[in-house]
């Protein structure tokens, strides 16, 4: 079954444990910018983030087996938070690995999930690794954030919706880390036949992706601190999404620390939303973007709202200095 076959399944079959979230218009973002933006608001999915779709249609997809023996993964927090929900729902045991990178709230949320929580002391890569090599000890599948095509399928269901509530869409904002979620969006995009421009954001702090489309390979490249930490990271060796958004990211688009402060304020301040960085770079990205986009209808997904209270309240005194 080809990408898109997948997303088309996983459209019907995720409903209702994955509702439609709402495509909402930005009055003080079109201002601000002068274009006709709206706002996907996948910060308000259970768990608080898109990571649920995936989630849910990759343990949708297993055997029987499979279901038994439980599943592992590995994540900064928002998709291990998917998988543990998708878990409880479809009743099959989780463990999460995680870096020690990963912040304190979301690990709490994936344990107060139900699942096994394993920190690993290194990167989200690091991780990945150790969580691989524990799959094929213990014979339970790994549910990968990013390469895995039922993953990516479930998270291209957004596409379709997009394609549903905004089909005269110019162009969709999203921030990328292993390029799951915009492989997946892009794909439904153009099977679908809708003209949307799909452009991939990065903080410029962190990319790892970008640097390995521009390359033409995957490679690793170094990533500085950032906001948004859950699109952080090195993309995966042999990564099925690195194929995909060869063929579906149309523009390219990079942001500073100062632009995604900025954006999570502007946010806060015209819808009353509370969004974490990785949120915040596909709105700068937009931002950054508006004088090509003038007049025209964008969108820009607001991947999740999954930030520490403290933390947000000090981007909200940076972007205000």
């Amino acid at each position: 079954m080809t990408l898109f076959g997948r997303i088309v399944d996983a459209h019907r079959g995720i409903r209702p444990d994955i509702p439609v979230t709402m495509l909402v218009q930005s009055t003080l973002l079109s201002r601000e910018s002068g274009c006709d933006v709206w706002l996907k608001a996948e910060h308000l999915m259970p768990t608080g983030s898109f990571k649920v779709r995936g989630s849910a249609n990759k343990l949708r997809t297993l055997g029987a087996a499979a279901r038994q023996s439980g599943v592992i993964t590995a994540s900064t927090g928002n998709h291990g938070l998917g998988v543990a929900r998708a878990g409880v729902l479809a009743g099959v045991g989780v463990t999460v690995y995680v870096p020690t990178t990963a912040t304190k709230s979301k690990m709490a949320a994936i344990e107060s999930l139900g699942a096994e929580l394993v920190v690993v002391d290194g990167s989200l890569l690091d991780s990945e690794k150790e969580a691989r090599r524990q799959s094929e000890l213990q014979g339970k599948p790994y549910v990968a954030p990013s390469n895995d095509l039922d993953t990516m399928a479930g998270q291209g269901t957004l596409g379709v919706e997009l394609v549903e509530q905004a089909p005269d869409l110019d162009a969709v904002f999203m921030s990328v880390g292993g390029g799951g979620l915009i492989g997946g969006v892009g794909t439904a995009l153009k099977a679908l036949g809708s003209a949307t421009r799909v452009v991939g954001v990065w903080p410029k702090a962190s990319t790892s992706m970008l640097d390995s489309l521009n390359a033409g390979r995957i490679v690793e490249t170094p990533a500085a601190e950032t906001l948004s930490e859950s699109s952080a990271g090195a993309v995966e060796p042999g990564s099925t999404a690195f194929t995909v958004c060869q063929e579906v990211i149309d523009e390219t688009v990079t942001v500073s620390e100062e632009e995604i402060a900025r954006a999570m304020r502007m946010v806060a301040e015209g819808e009353r939303w509370i969004i974490e960085g990785s949120a915040g770079v596909a709105v700068a990205g937009m931002l950054q973007s508006a004088a090509r986009y003038r007049g025209k209808k964008v969108a820009a997904v607001l991947c999740g709202r999954n930030i520490e209270l403290e933390t947000f309240l000090a981007v909200m005194e940076r972007a205000q200095s």
